[in-house]
């Protein structure tokens, strides 16, 4: 007996000096739905802030009754921060961890938005870093004449390059009464390529439809159950190859495919609830705008999109298709122009430029009229650094799927369904 008795004493005390499994007593899934909440309240204090959610109603219904101050936010921030420190790795499996790690940079992510909230000022790198978990570089606007001077020689015509750049383009803009059929034929083809290798939910479905008075030109609203709203904004005249863009960037494989995979791999098969709240300003948004244009270049590789809209779009639209070849290249070309606006962006927000100077580069470097650099400065004060979510975005996405093997299918799938974190994609 006695013998017996000092073997259950050693083995109680060998269970004692080993850390146990961290699973969910105060871990993850307790703060994950303290994060929740946290979000939830946040978006009270900043309309627009919670992109999407499709938790618990209750949660939000909680979250609107008494939401905390932005002071009491921040606290809540650090004590979640503190508590998720407290989580040990050890025993956690590889998922968990990275759980753990994604937890940590949204909720740095939500405690900086807190901090601007509260009169904070950050240079537009700095800003860019504590939102969304990459520091963008802003180049001096000389290292885009370059190619500002390719495009002169291509475009006929006297006047200033914007204005002829204006010109050439206003050949491609699709006529009202025929948006919805190419937008809709558009998005048809860019789900039918998804489709092919992404195994999409059964019942996933969206809804469309065109607005007005937005600083953006389209906008994806997850609803949850694997539904979205798709809204398209015709303040401006729209040209035929933004169909394929925001078809592809707010659908398939772009915003629409994203959040409903993530639904269905965290929130219905795992019950991780953090993945049930988007919060715009995020780590998540260069997950998701990055990967939604990177799927434009994936849906349609080298020629085919040109093909696609000479075949179908430009009839749907009454446009000439013999104009696709030209208007494709020009589209190449100002693409490398993109990156522009981060340094116009940044000298802009921190006063180093005024509104005119700001349009006028826009114009520019844009290759725009006045009112699309109005828009577009219009998106700049409004979100800020967001706008290196697309273009850096799309870049560092193409580069990690690209590393994941010879089918990007399969790494894009990968990513769309995974708790990847900007910083995992420089890996």
């Amino acid at each position: 007996m006695r013998a017996l008795l000092m073997s259950a004493l050693l083995f109680l005390a060998a269970c004692a000096s080993t850390p146990p499994m961290a699973t969910n007593a105060d871990g993850l899934d307790a703060i994950a739905r303290d994060y929740v909440a946290l979000i939830l309240e946040l978006g009270e204090r900043e309309p627009g802030y919670v992109d999407a959610y499709y938790g618990p109603p209750e949660w939000l219904a909680a979250a609107k009754a008494n939401p905390r101050t932005t002071p009491q936010l921040i606290q809540g921030a650090a004590a979640l921060t503190t508590r998720l420190n407290a989580v040990p790795d050890r025993g956690l499996a590889a998922m968990s961890q990275q759980r753990k790690k994604y937890l940590l940079a949204h909720v740095s992510a939500a405690a900086a938005r807190l901090r601007m909230l509260s009169g904070e000022t950050l240079s537009f790198a700095d800003e860019a870093e504590a939102l969304f978990g990459i520091r963008p570089e802003t180049p001096p606007l000389t290292a885009y004449d370059a190619t500002l001077a390719e495009l002169d020689r291509l475009v006929p015509g006297e006047g200033p390059l914007g204005d002829r750049v204006a010109a050439f383009r206003a050949r491609y803009v699709i006529p009202k009464d025929r948006l919805d059929a190419v937008f809709r034929a558009a998005i048809a083809e860019c789900r039918a390529r998804t489709a092919r290798h992404i195994a999409l939910p059964a019942h996933e479905r969206f809804t469309m439809s065109f607005v007005n008075n937005k600083p953006w030109s389209g906008y994806n609203y997850y609803q949850g159950d694997a539904n979205s709203l798709i809204e398209i904004n015709t303040d401006l005249p729209i040209y035929i190859d933004r169909a394929v863009d925001l078809g592809c960037h707010e659908g398939y494989p772009g915003h629409h495919v994203y959040n409903a995979l993530l639904e269905q791999t965290f929130v219905k098969q795992r019950g991780w609830v953090e993945m049930s709240v988007y919060p715009l300003y995020s780590p998540m948004s260069l997950i998701a705008e990055g990967s939604a244009n990177y799927g434009i270049d994936l849906a349609f590789p080298g020629h085919e999109r040109t093909a696609f809209e000479t075949r179908v779009l430009y009839p749907l639209a009454g446009l000439d298709p013999a104009m696709a070849e030209d208007g494709a290249h020009l589209l190449a070309l100002t693409d490398r122009l993109k990156r522009a606006e981060y340094t116009i962006a940044s000298d802009f927000l921190a006063g180093r430029i005024d509104r005119e100077t700001a349009l006028d580069q826009l114009q520019k470097y844009g290759l725009s009229d006045r009112a699309r650099a109005r828009q577009r400065l219009s998106f700049i004060e409004t979100y800020r650094s967001y706008i290196i979510n697309y273009g850096l975005g799309r870049d560092m996405v193409r580069a990690w799927v690209v590393r994941q093997g010879p089918d990007p299918w399969v790494g894009m799938e990968t990513l769309l369904a995974s708790q990847t974190l900007p910083t995992d994609l420089l890996h």
